[in-house]
């Protein structure tokens, strides 16, 4: 019997059986191609590596098998049962989540609640809204009393490594900006030297006017409240010559003054502020819920899906990577533990990215706000999305 078997060296017999060398090979002149003969022993041999192949076969199937299966999520266990999403937002932030006259909340991050209530519970309306302030959210997330806290909020190093919390992607990039009177004539933020700004406690924003300024000598006088309303009611009362948030609250917070025109917001950005929904650490499969639902909206847009087209595309695309999305090849809602569909849920109930962020940022909202950085990576900006593949 012929076999393809390699050795080094010397040739003897292996297992009972003769084995003589033949003339060497081109790609390893080292290693022989040798002839197999028929000993005493071959049947017994063959025998013996079916069955170790055999034995290392079945124990790889459910290996494999378990490595589809997601690890138990406590908290998603938590939200079925409980039938609702408990999901924390601002207090009151337009654009991102605020509360409307008729007791619904809008804006970007409660859409987001509402997508990932639609991926678990096929239900946007399963959604409890909690409203916290800047001190309160994080504990309201380690307590357990959110199983989502959706509420602009910065991702640094230290809120996602010591904090026992995960951030799950970036909703909207932003920076910290100033606002102040026209009437003070300003044109940079370095012409606040001496002035008096007021800020929330508890943010990224505090901690970056204090860097910014000893970093450039300015001195400056900070006036600290706990809300966002008291920055705004003592600004707006000439308690400080600015305030200082993130610049889409600026444009936010501005439209609830009296005399809009009188109130501008400077150029520039002084700081990064990568806003994204934040999970507990330590739910694998809870985070991955998270963080794909705003990567199914992202893709979403990239591939054209929108909350009018979704069920056209599921009866006639032909392009595999939307196919893969809306759970039409592929098991991927598995590897998550939801539905194959999870992604359609998504996107029929509150649209792709791009269409959330105009309907609640954009020309569609009062705040009109250009997509900038949170465009597309393909049209110049820095959302982007692994592929659902």
């Amino acid at each position: 019997m012929r076999g393809r078997f390699w050795v080094r060296g010397n040739i003897g017999t292996i297992g009972g059986l003769r084995v003589t060398a033949e003339r060497g090979s081109a790609l390893y002149p080292d290693l022989l191609p040798a002839r197999w003969e028929k000993g005493p022993r071959i049947a017994s041999v063959m025998c013996c590596i079916r069955t170790v192949l055999l034995a290392a076969l079945a124990c790889l199937i459910p290996a494999a098998a378990s490595a589809q299966t997601p690890p138990a999520s406590r908290t998603l266990d938590a939200v079925i049962k409980r039938g609702v999403l408990n999901c924390g937002v601002n207090t009151g932030l337009a654009g991102f989540s605020a509360p409307d006259d008729k007791g619904g909340w809008t804006g970007i991050d409660a859409d987001f609640c509402r997508a990932v209530a639609a991926a678990v519970l096929n239900d946007t309306a399963k959604v409890k809204y909690l409203p916290l302030n800047a001190k309160e959210r994080f504990t309201a997330l380690q307590s357990g009393e959110v199983d989502l806290l959706s509420r602009n909020t910065t991702w640094t190093m230290s809120r996602d490594t010591s904090l026992g919390l995960a951030f799950v992607g970036v909703i909207y990039y932003d920076g910290s900006a100033f606002m102040t009177r026209k009437s003070l004539g300003l044109k940079s933020v370095k012409d606040l030297a001496g002035a008096s700004i007021c800020t929330q406690t508890g943010t990224t924003n505090e901690l970056v006017l204090a860097d910014y300024f000893a970093t450039n000598g300015i001195t400056y006088k900070p006036v600290v409240f706990e809300r966002l309303v008291e920055v705004l009611a003592a600004y707006n009362s000439g308690r400080c010559d600015a305030m200082t948030t993130d610049s889409s609250q600026l444009i936010s917070e501005r439209l609830r003054l009296q005399n809009v025109d009188e109130h501008e917001i400077l150029p520039e950005l002084i700081s990064k502020e990568p806003l994204g929904p934040v999970v507990r650490q330590g739910d694998q499969q809870w985070e991955s819920i998270a963080r794909w639902v705003l990567f199914a909206m992202l893709n979403a847009e990239e591939l054209g899906v929108t909350q009018k087209n979704a069920d056209e595309m599921i009866a006639t695309s032909p392009n595999p990577e939307i196919r893969r999305l809306l759970g039409l090849e592929g098991e991927f809602g598995k590897g998550i533990g939801l539905a194959n569909d999870w992604a359609v849920r998504v996107i029929k109930a509150v649209g792709n990215y791009g269409e959330a962020f105009e309907r609640n940022l954009g020309t569609g909202s009062r705040l009109a706000i250009p997509r900038g950085k949170n465009a597309l990576w393909k049209d110049g900006g820095l959302q982007y999305a692994p592929p659902i593949r």
